[in-house]
């Protein structure tokens, strides 16, 4: 364990003290940031010392995880289970009707935790409902979903939630979508796991009219994420690919905006970039050892011993951000003035910095990540509401997107296909298209036959819009700017996207 130094535990007496006395902050925001402080004064993981120097440099990012991790960042009960057999520690019986089935599932969520200490994800919402929906009224259901939704959106005040739906068409699954239609919420995000081969096409449209009001569901490649990950995959979160019973013991990510910064060229660049990696890694492997030999996680919490989770289902998430500045500064570095999506000498380079990262990603082996073979997932992460100068993953910075959508879309086909663990394209639709969904839905097609992996949608006038990777409402923004105390916590963080990244001013379509 490292000495914790004066100089930091004052500096976390000051934040602790800030906290308490922050009047923006609700009693819940509170008491998570205090459980983070307290948990930032224990240096109980060995890490090298070159990960030190580049987390300084502001190379390598944890992305706030906690120095001696008492949960994996991201945990993926298996839903079904519960259904089947209840829960013992949670004195759950199965349930026998929709009025129960809710019951259990807002009970057992609420025990669910995550790096945020909310659930990531709350389960395949329409396979789950559909037997006890099609005993009910088609309007008592709906009532009845609406209300849980409305629950979740009130009780996990964090937009890092996630429910999916699809490929297949149910009653449950339009119902939700209509519930989503009637009353827009950040809370859950949704995924629509979309196979245009299969999934009816009608069910898809109401999946593309729902999105251009309340930004969800989002559009995930189904057939990619089968062939990447395999049956008894879930989205969540974000928009990230892990397995059901599993999920993702840590995520860090790579800013490769700044590895490129202070590399003089690119022959400078390589060596950089097969050292930051290997670190970062390093550091990986670390947090995941404390957490599976020292953290007691898997041998006591509920979810493990009853069967909900199983470590061999857990994986790790290489998550990486900036991919086009990389790009951009290696380019002028050599003297050019080719920019990412803007040049074909651009993005070649951008697709051979990719294939260098995931072969190196899957040369690394770690015991513990037995779902993957042994290897961490690359993931592209989307960024948080500090970073500035940085794109997330590898999406082209806004203002500088394509004036065609064909070409973004086509741009996009060439990256998403790195990241198992998920990655993702947001596009804010004008208003008029909710008059022609069909020009939604084809796009979304067209992104999916290109390579596409995740594609998110809203209106320019909607008023929940998806940030980065997470959803916030423009109205609850203006309140935290105006000083108002709002109830979900990322909404500070879209707040700082909004400011940093300048996520308001996407290129309308």
């Amino acid at each position: 364990m490292r000495p914790v130094t004066m100089d930091r535990v004052e500096e976390t007496r000051r934040a602790i003290l800030d906290t308490v006395c922050n009047r923006l902050l609700t009693h819940e925001q509170k008491v998570t940031g205090l459980e983070r402080l307290s948990e930032s004064l224990v240096e109980i993981i060995d890490v090298p010392p070159a990960y030190l120097e580049l987390k300084a440099a502001g190379v390598i990012c944890d992305l706030n995880e906690s120095n001696c991790p008492p949960r994996p960042r991201y945990i993926v009960p298996d839903y079904q289970k519960l259904f089947t057999e209840g829960c013992r520690f949670l004195q759950l019986d199965r349930p026998r009707d929709l009025d129960e089935a809710l019951n259990v599932l807002s009970i057992f969520i609420r025990h669910v935790p995550s790096v945020t200490n909310f659930p990531v994800f709350i389960g395949f919402l329409d396979r789950l409902l559909e037997p006890f929906v099609i005993t009910e009224s088609r309007e008592a259901a709906r009532k009845k979903i609406g209300l849980f939704l409305r629950y979740v959106d009130r009780t996990i005040t964090d937009s890092f939630c996630h429910a999916d739906i699809g490929p297949q068409e149910t009653l449950a699954g339009r119902l939700i979508l209509e519930c989503e239609r009637e009353e827009p919420k950040s809370v859950p995000n949704v995924s629509f796991l979309y196979d245009p081969e299969t999934t009816p096409a009608d069910f898809a449209l109401l999946a593309a009219e729902t999105a251009m009001g309340s930004a969800k569901p989002s559009f995930a490649n189904h057939r990619m994420f089968l062939k990447d990950i395999g049956e008894g995959y879930a989205v969540v979160s974000c928009y990230n690919g892990l397995l059901v019973g599993g999920g993702s013991y840590t995520l860090s990510r790579l800013r490769l905006g700044h590895l490129a910064a202070a590399a003089s060229g690119l022959a400078d660049f390589w060596p950089r970039l097969e050292s930051a990696a290997e670190t970062m890694m390093a550091y990986m492997d670390a947090r995941i050892a404390f957490m599976v030999e020292r953290s007691g996680f898997f041998e006591s919490n509920f979810l493990v011993t009853e069967g909900f989770i199983h470590r061999d289902r857990f994986t790790g998430m290489f998550g990486m951000v900036g991919l086009a500045e990389c790009v951009n500064t290696l380019m002028e570095r050599e003297g050019r003035k080719d920019r990412f999506s803007r040049s074909s000498k651009a993005d070649d380079l951008g697709v051979r910095i990719m294939d260098t990262l995931d072969s190196l990603v899957k040369k690394h082996h770690n015991p513990y990540c037995v779902a993957t073979g042994g290897n961490f997932l690359l993931h592209g992460q989307v960024g948080i509401e500090t970073d500035t100068g940085e794109s997330p993953a590898t999406r082209i910075p806004i203002g500088e997107e394509p004036e065609e959508l064909s070409d973004h879309l086509i741009h996009c086909g060439l990256f998403h296909k790195y990241f198992p663990a998920g990655t993702g394209d947001v596009f804010v639709i004008e208003p008029t298209a909710r008059r022609n969904p069909d020009y939604l839905l084809d796009m979304v097609k067209g992104g999916f036959a290109k390579g596409g992996r995740y594609f998110s949608i809203h209106s320019g006038d909607s008023d929940v819009i998806r940030v980065t990777g997470y959803l916030v409402k423009r109205s609850e923004m203006d309140k935290l700017k105006a000083g108002e105390r709002v109830l979900q916590n990322t909404t500070a963080l879209g707040l700082g996207a909004a400011i940093n990244a300048h996520v308001l001013e996407r290129k309308r379509r």
